[in-house]
């Protein structure tokens, strides 16, 4: 029970599929400096049909081309972020080594994350990536070193919608992350500072709340924003506010990869609170 509480620090299998999807198109443009050429803009081309083909190996060769050309194209290397996770995610879990295996996929976009950060240390989508890749090592990671990293990670956040409020992927994330820090228990959090010598990190149900609505209202179309946000109005027993954003979740088109499976959450959830 004690490492299942301390697991819930992270949940990150409905933030990174928003996170990867919210970064296209949204990041900052390389220098003046570096302005890609026919060559670069093609290849950036390439790897983002192929990354929503869902083939990210063969997206992040592409980009790989780009770091080739132009060592400091800032698109390139969190885009070798965004894809590097999902490469990771794709590992089964099974098998003796899996963790292993997804732990160096994770370190692999962890350090593209920071690379592009120290390009970019202004840039909202630096600190995001850094916040994501971090997180993915923090999942699959032993509980100790999930302590450790839980603080980092919100601070990363934290850095990424200071930089921009309207970060609706850092929002989410940011949510999610209160909510899952919250509902970690007082025996839980003695223990891992007996154990481990870590304070975990406090976290709020009306923060949580708060972020997720901004990103409903930052990308309205988004299920897993509104399935978190009646998470954690369940978590608070607000059950009408909960009840009504489940239902308006049938409504919304399939976008992404994860919805189907969204959208059945959302069913199961609201079957469960309908007569709370």
């Amino acid at each position: 029970m004690f490492g299942k509480s301390l697991r819930q620090i992270i949940l990150f299998v409905a933030l990174l599929g928003f996170g990867v999807h919210a970064a296209h198109g949204a990041a900052p443009a390389s220098s003046d400096e570096s302005k890609p050429s026919a060559e670069i803009a093609l290849l950036h081309k390439n790897a983002e049909r192929l990354y929503f083909q869902f083939k990210p190996k063969e997206a992040a060769a592409e980009l790989q081309k780009i770091l080739q050309a132009d060592g400091r194209n800032f698109d390139a290397l969190i885009k070798l972020a965004r894809a590097y996770i999902d490469i990771g995610d794709g590992i089964a879990e099974s098998g003796s080594n899996w963790q292993e295996r997804k732990l160096k996929e994770y370190g692999v976009a962890e350090d593209y994350a920071r690379k592009a950060l120290q390009l970019d240390p202004n840039s909202t989508w630096s600190y995001f990536w850094v916040a994501a890749s971090v997180g993915s090592v923090a999942a699959v990671a032993p509980i100790a070193r999930q302590v450790e990293l839980s603080a980092e990670i919100r601070d990363a956040v934290e850095k990424s919608l200071a930089l921009d409020p309207k970060n609706g992927a850092a929002c989410h994330l940011y949510g999610v992350w209160q909510r899952k820090v919250a509902e970690i228990g007082g025996a839980s959090r003695m223990f891992a500072s007996m154990f481990f010598a870590k304070s975990v990190p406090q976290g709020s149900l009306d923060k949580s709340i708060e972020y997720l609505k901004k990103a409903v209202a930052l990308n309205p179309t988004y299920i897993a924003s509104r399935l978190e946000l009646a998470r954690s109005q369940a978590a608070k027993k607000e059950w009408p506010a909960a009840r009504t954003l489940l239902k308006t979740i049938a409504e919304i088109p399939i976008q992404y990869s994860e919805d189907a499976k969204h959208k059945r959450a959302a069913e199961e959830l609201l079957d469960e609170i309908r007569e709370r």
